[in-house]
């Protein structure tokens, strides 16, 4: 009885179904679904739509970006997870913005024109960098000098910022009266001397992180009191062992004349000259802001929200024993009188640190 031939190679594989073929009894992949309206007779715009993929995973990334800023919000006012979720959705950020409480500002945007910026620090020569820290290692006379300098004075939104004639030598006196009540904080000479030698300004601040917060923290003084303490410490520097010290001391005692004696007016009535007691306390703001993150004085700011906003700018930061300032002084464009606000009840806007190198690129 003769053998069947077996089909051909060519037929058997055509007759095998394809991992990619669709069952039999599935419909083809254009037919319709039974709950789709039925087409019309116009001829439909051929147009590519969003894979789902893709917008799963954009979706997905925007929820944990967004899971990401709550928790850290939460971490940041120590509220729960669920009331920080409240507070961000109640803030109604764009694109760019944050919540007071995070990030850092530390030459605002509203005062770049004529003024440093993060970018043209860094791209100055070793020579000047050199020169500045040298400079910021002296104290008190040359830190001052060089924060003063490093934190020029400006203007913006109709208020001046860290203005005020004789602000260098004031500050110095307040690194005076700070060394003289607490000594220990001034770091030695030699660690001061090899600090400057790294041509970072950064490390010297470092260096001098306690003396610069203590510096501040007697800004939050009485004025009255400030002056009496800066007297005291004039007096006592005078008649001090080292030279330099008795020296500096000399230069600041004529610079508190001259903000001490009082000059007539025009109409021949005496004044005294108001001391640049806030443009001293917005450098040192501007200077902690570095290390401990915060909004420099001059950053712009509104309030939580949906529009229209009510925007305004950071006048001063009040600051804690250790961290990042508790709350912030606050000048809004419509009103000029100065508020008290927490971080968290305002929304610093978009791009206001001036030329950050991430920004740059």
């Amino acid at each position: 009885m003769p053998r069947a031939e077996a089909p051909p190679a060519d037929a058997r594989l055509a007759d095998a179904p394809t991992a990619d073929a669709p069952p039999a009894d599935s419909a083809p992949a254009d037919a319709p679904h039974a709950d789709a309206p039925p087409r019309s007779g116009a001829a439909q715009p051929s147009s590519t739509p969003p894979s789902p993929r893709t917008k799963a995973k954009s979706r997905t990334g925007r929820d944990r970006a967004r899971r990401r800023a709550v928790r850290a919000h939460a971490a940041q006012t120590g509220v729960a997870y669920s009331i920080a979720a409240r507070q961000l959705a109640a803030a109604a950020l764009a694109p760019g913005e944050t919540l007071a409480n995070t990030g850092r500002t530390v030459y605002p945007t509203a005062l770049s024109p004529g003024r440093w910026t993060i970018l043209s620090r860094e791209l100055r020569s070793p020579a000047d960098k050199l020169a500045a820290t040298r400079t910021a290692a002296r104290i008190p006379t040359g830190r001052a000098r060089h924060l003063t300098d490093r934190f020029p004075s400006a203007e913006a939104a109709g208020h001046l910022f860290y203005s005020g004639d004789l602000r260098p030598e004031l500050l110095a006196m307040v690194y005076l009266a700070v060394a003289h009540e607490y000594p220990g904080l001034i770091p030695s000479p030699l660690d001061l001397a090899w600090t400057a030698e790294l041509g970072e300004e950064t490390a010297v601040d470092t260096t001098c992180a306690d003396l610069d917060k203590a510096a501040r923290t007697l800004l939050s003084d009485h004025p009255a009191a400030r002056w009496n303490r800066i007297d005291t410490a004039l007096e006592a520097a005078q008649h001090h062992q080292d030279p330099a010290t008795r020296y500096a001391a000399d230069l600041l005692t004529l610079a508190h004349r001259r903000l001490c004696t009082p000059t007539e007016t025009r109409t021949g009535d005496p004044q005294v000259a108001p001391a640049p007691w806030t443009g001293v306390r917005q450098t040192l703001d501007a200077l902690l802001v570095v290390a401990e993150d915060g909004h420099a004085p001059g950053t712009r700011v509104r309030e939580p929200g949906t529009t229209p906003h009510r925007e305004g700018t950071i006048l001063g930061a009040n600051w804690p024993t250790v961290g990042s300032p508790t709350s912030y002084d606050i000048a809004y464009d419509d009103d000029p009188t100065t508020h008290t606000v927490a971080p968290s009840e305002i929304v610093v806007l978009r791009a206001q640190e001036s030329d950050a190198p991430a920004l740059a690129l």
